[in-house]
């Protein structure tokens, strides 16, 4: 007897692209035979745990939209990383969550020795001001304790994300190897 596919599951399969439409997309025409590898498109004990450590790393440090996720993908490659797992993960730096990852990557970097004026940033995002007076800001002395702290913060949670994701995945395997075992031996018994 075969379990039909629950909500969530029908979900995603009506929402996500297959693997042959996303492969024939233009954006990954010049990576030619090496993204079409199947180990990074399967769902492995090694490559998930990979793909959450892509993901992540590459989803905090790179805080522009777009370019995360193909940033994400090409990490995955060299890693042997799962490429779906990889670009979900770069959600976790979203509009929401970005100026908390941003004050903390500059506290951070000021803690190390640099110098970034956390007063200016916070007038900056709260006056909505241009790519200029941003760029201004980040050219003066933001720019080194900004890419530092980010880098730190990247490999701490990428780090901590991986493992996290290995024991979420042999938890998720072990409860799946429990239930089979129990509906053999209800099987036996009926």
């Amino acid at each position: 007897m075969t379990s039909r596919p629950g909500f969530f599951q029908r979900l995603a399969d009506k929402a996500t692209p297959s693997r042959e439409e996303v492969l024939d997309s233009p954006w990954l025409k010049p990576f030619g035979k090496r993204v079409r590898q199947s180990d990074l498109w399967r769902f492995t004990r090694r490559s998930v745990p990979r793909g959450v450590f892509a993901g992540l790393f590459v989803g905090i440090f790179l805080m522009i939209p777009g370019l995360q996720i193909v940033g994400a993908a090409m990490l995955s490659i060299p890693l042997r990383a799962n490429i779906p797992i990889a670009a979900a993960m770069t959600f976790l730096s979203n509009p929401a969550t970005t100026p908390f990852f941003l004050i903390a990557a500059i506290a951070l970097g000021n803690k190390l020795g640099f110098h970034a004026d956390l007063a200016a940033f916070e007038a900056l995002y709260s006056s909505g001001a241009g790519v200029s007076r941003w760029l201004d800001w980040l050219l003066s002395d933001a720019a080194p304790a900004l890419i530092t702290g980010l880098f730190l913060i990247a490999a701490v949670c990428s780090f901590v994300g991986y493992g996290v994701s290995i024991v979420v995945w042999r938890w998720w395997v072990s409860r799946k190897w429990r239930r089979r075992v129990h509906s053999n031996l209800f099987r036996r018994h009926s």
